[in-house]
Formats: C-alpha cells, structure tokens, sequence
C-alpha cells in the first residue's frame, strides 16, 4: 500500500502514525493519572516558568502535539493542494495551532486548580463597607463585608481612630490576633 505513495504523502503516514499513537498513550496516561510529565529531558533551557508560562515550550508532549497537527494536516489537504511547499507550510501552522491550542487548554485547567481558599492575609489594603457599626479607639467590635477572591466575608473590625458609622467605606490597615481587622474611614 505505501509502495505507491508519494514520497511526501509517506512522509506524512510515517509521522501520523506513530505520533498518533503516543498521543493516544498520553492522552490514556493523562486520564488514569499516571501522567508524570514529559519524561524527557532537553539539552537546553526550554523552561518558562519565570514568564507564567504553564508548560515547558521544548517538550515531548508539544513535539507529539506539533507532529500530529503537521502530520494529519499534510494527509488531510494532500490531493487539495498539489504545491507542496504550500503543503508543508500548511502543515507547520496547523501544527503550531495544535501546540497553541494546548498551551490554551492547560492554562484553563490550571485556572481550575486556583487555591481560593479565604486567607485573612488577603484582606490587607483592601476596602470594604461597615456592616455594623465600629465603635470608637478600640472600645469594641464592628463588621465590615468585604470581598476577597470575588466572595463577599463578614469580618470583625476594630478602629483606632473615631467610630466608624454602618455603610462607610473603610481600608484595612493591620490585622490584630489573626483574626480582627484594624481599619480606617476612606
């Protein structure tokens, strides 16, 4: 069956095939969580974890993702386009469109695992408004909503200055025994 071929066309199946199935493995490795990364490592510094970048550019995986995009392109559009240099370069793009599509994906998946679990520390400098009113120096407790991670919390609050009346609009300047937040009218 391949005798016949184009040697371009077989060029093509010779990548498709094997790439395809290591996709398959990836993919099947990936769902059943024994997917322990690429497993391979490159001769240079592919990393771009200083530019928030969620995955190594020079991979294994994005060269299965970059061969099988360019490989089933080339299969796919090989008797629409007879130029082959329009072919290939074709080919490159649907490949790197592949690689692209997956930097997408992962980076909506990693949105997914977001730790967004309330921590006090993240109300600092942020401003909010008295629920219940403040009293005066530190002669006692108040609330104030204010929202941390897009969730509204209900928190106690403490002055130093005058009271803070019910509706204000305040800034959280300390947070005092881990658990009561030092404020200021804005």
């Amino acid at each position: 069956m391949f005798d016949h071929l184009d040697p371009l066309l077989k060029t093509f199946w010779f990548i498709a095939i094997p790439s395809s199935l290591i996709f398959i493995i990836q993919s099947v490795l990936t769902l059943i969580g024994l997917d322990s990364g690429d497993g391979l490592e490159a001769d240079f510094d592919g990393d771009l974890s200083e530019t928030d970048a969620p995955f190594q550019l020079f991979s294994f995986r994005n060269l299965i993702h970059f061969l099988l995009g360019f490989s089933w392109a080339g299969i796919s559009f090989y008797s629409l386009i007879s130029n082959h240099g329009i072919l290939i370069t074709i080919a490159v793009l649907t490949g790197l469109l592949f690689i692209l599509v997956f930097f997408l994906v992962i980076r909506q998946l990693l949105k997914l695992a977001e730790n967004n679990s309330f921590r006090i520390e993240n109300t600092l400098h942020k401003t909010g408004e008295v629920y219940l009113a403040i009293p005066p120096a530190r002669s006692g407790k108040g609330k104030i909503l204010i929202s941390v991670n897009g969730a509204f919390h209900e928190l106690e609050a403490m002055t130093e200055q005058e009271g803070i009346p019910s509706n204000a609009t305040i800034k959280v300047t300390r947070i005092e025994n881990n658990h009561i937040l030092i404020v200021e009218i804005i």
